[in-house]
C-alpha cells in the first residue's frame, strides 16, 4: 500500500515507525484494506502530514475520524474532495467562517489550500471501514496522533491548536498553552452547533489575530 507523507514528518517519526506498537497497527490497516472497503485511498491516509510540515505548521485542528461515505475521505479532517456535497458539520464550519471573516460560503469542500498554507488538519484515527464510523479506532492510531500533536508542542512555539468538541478537548494535556494559543469550543456537528456550542466561537479570526500577534503569517482562510 503506496503511501505519501512529508520527508520533514517522516524523519521525526522515524522512531514510531519502527516502534512495536505501529507495526501491528500496519499489518491491522493493511489487512483492512485487502479485504474491506476503506477510507481514505491508501495513498492519502498521512495527506495531512504530507501537505503540512512540521515547521510550517501554524493551526492544527483536531478532528476524530475519516468521513466514511464513499468518495468523502481525502486524509484531511473535515475536508471532502470539490465535487462532493457538503457534510453537516463542513456546512457549520463555512457558515461560521463566512461569519466571523466575511469570507462568502465556499462551493469546494476541498481544504487543502488551508493544509498548504500551514493549517494541520488531523483526525486522531486516520482509517476508517466504509459506512462503520468509529470501526479502526483502539488499533494503535490515537497513540500515533497523539505524538505528533506532543511534537507540535513541545518543538515549536506560538501555533493555534483548535479544539471542537469534547474528544478533540482531551488532548488539552498534550499542548503546552504557555507556548501556544490554545482555542476551545463545541463541536460543528448540528447536534452541537444547534444547541448554541459552535456558532459565535470566532475562531478564525482569533487564530489569526494570534497569529499576527506573533510575527506570523495569517491564514487565508478563503477557498
Amino acid at each position: 500500500m503506496a503511501v505519501s507523507i512529508h520527508s520533514h514528518w517522516e524523519n521525526i517519526l522515524q522512531p514510531t515507525f519502527e516502534s512495536p506498537y505501529f507495526k501491528v497497527l500496519i499489518e491491522f490497516v493493511k489487512l483492512a484494506y485487502a479485504t474491506s472497503s476503506c477510507y481514505p485511498p491508501g495513498k492519502m491516509i498521512f495527506n495531512a502530514l504530507d501537505l503540512c510540515p512540521p515547521e510550517k505548521t501554524k493551526v492544527v485542528i483536531l478532528g476524530q475520524d475519516p468521513y466514511h461515505g464513499p468518495g468523502q475521505a481525502q486524509g484531511l479532517c473535515f475536508s471532502v474532495p470539490n465535487g462532493i456535497p457538503h457534510p453537516p458539520s463542513l456546512i457549520n464550519i463555512f457558515k461560521e467562517m463566512e461569519k466571523d471573516v466575511g469570507i462568502p460560503y465556499p462551493k469546494s469542500g476541498d481544504l487543502s489550500p488551508w493544509a498548504k498554507q500551514g493549517v494541520l488538519l488531523l483526525n486522531a484515527t486516520l482509517t476508517v471501514q466504509a459506512h462503520q464510523a468509529g470501526s479502526h479506532q483502539g488499533k494503535g492510531w490515537e497513540k500515533f496522533t497523539d505524538q505528533i500533536i506532543q511534537v507540535l508542542s513541545d518543538r515549536y512555539e506560538s501555533n493555534v491548536f483548535l479544539l471542537w468538541g469534547g474528544y478533540a478537548k482531551q488532548k488539552l494535556k498534550l499542548i503546552d498553552g504557555e507556548k501556544h494559543c490554545v482555542l476551545t469550543s463545541g463541536h460543528p456537528s448540528p447536534l452541537s452547533a444547534n444547541r448554541g456550542y459552535w456558532f459565535g466561537n470566532d475562531h478564525f479570526s482569533r487564530a489569526n489575530q494570534y497569529l499576527k500577534e506573533k510575527g506570523k503569517e495569517p491564514i487565508d482562510w478563503a477557498l
